[in-house]
């Protein structure tokens, strides 16, 4: 699926990300741990967002990955989802899902708008 997302609509993600992380700390913080998690086990962000908002993964799903690498990425992921506050960062995903999972992980990394304007291809 190709995505197009302009830097107005990068801006805005980022400032509800922003938002979502001065009024919940506590799951912003949880957030970045399992973005970075998806980086390091070079997981794609479309199966973390899916994990996160419970849709089916479909071919995001990890497919060469040890069984005990997936529970203990799982275990990460429930810390997450279990978090009483998970409903904002839901909305937050939902209002922006057109910019992406993979873009909206790059700007709760920090990672200004600017350079992810355009189109990207994002394998579902």
């Amino acid at each position: 699926m190709i995505t197009l997302c302009s830097q107005n609509e990068l801006k805005s993600a980022q400032a509800a990300l922003n938002k979502l992380e001065q009024s919940y700390p506590e799951l912003f913080e949880k957030l970045i741990d399992v973005i970075n998690l998806t980086r390091a086990m070079q997981l794609k962000y479309q199966y973390m967002g899916c994990l996160i908002m419970n849709e089916e993964p479909g071919n995001a799903k990890p497919q060469f990955v040890i069984g005990s690498v997936i529970r203990l990425y799982k275990k990460e992921m429930q810390r997450l989802t279990s978090d009483k506050d998970i409903e904002e960062l839901r909305k937050v995903f939902l209002e922006y899902k057109h910019t992406g999972y993979s873009r909206l992980s790059q700007l709760a990394l920090g990672k200004a708008p600017e350079s992810l304007a355009g189109s990207s291809a994002i394998i579902q």
